[in-house]
């Protein structure tokens, strides 16, 4: 029953400071799950980002109960979905009930603009981490830039791309082997 506390808090602890959606959460997923308490590798951690985000739902969600799944069985997916989830409704009671008053304001305003830099900066860092952990060779920098290309060409599911990127490095890895 102790570790089930413990996988509430920390899922709880990523879902309280997790703002901008999924690619946010994983580099805190990276330090929380993979560096501090060795739940998951680096690698895992990737491959559950990877998974999640062609699952429906919410990546930040999906990911935790992965791994939550992965520690524990059903106790553990329900007390890292419920423990990610619970600051978003706080958070989202609070803002309803409170922020609507303060919206108007320059302060309210210039905060919500220094979140999304703040945002921006934990995605670079994901996808630099992601580059890292993910492009280790030729196939893997041909299956990026024939993604990114379809990325800048047409608007399409990420769930396609993952799923087309899997494909592409068994069929690349195949013909080299």
């Amino acid at each position: 029953m102790r570790e089930i506390a413990e996988i509430f808090a920390v899922f709880f602890k990523i879902g309280a400071v997790t703002f901008g959606g999924g690619y946010t959460v994983l580099p805190l997923m990276q330090k929380d799950i993979a560096l501090d308490r060795k739940w998951a590798s680096n690698e895992e951690i990737i491959d559950y980002y990877a998974i999640s985000q062609s699952m429906p739902g919410i990546i930040c969600v999906n990911m935790s109960m992965l791994i939550g799944y992965r520690r524990k069985k059903i106790p553990g997916l329900l007390a890292a979905g419920l423990g990610v989830s619970v600051p978003s409704l706080i958070i989202i009671l609070m803002a309803a009930m409170f922020l609507k008053n303060f919206l108007y304001l320059d302060s309210v305003q210039h905060a919500f603009n220094g979140i999304k830099v703040a945002v921006a900066v934990l995605i670079c860092e994901a996808v630099l981490n992601m580059w890292k952990s993910g492009v280790k060779d030729w196939a893997g920098r041909l299956i990026f830039a024939v993604t990114l290309a379809i990325f800048a060409c047409v608007e399409i599911s990420p769930a396609y791309t993952v799923v087309a990127g899997a494909l592409a490095g068994i069929l690349i890895m195949r013909r080299s082997a």
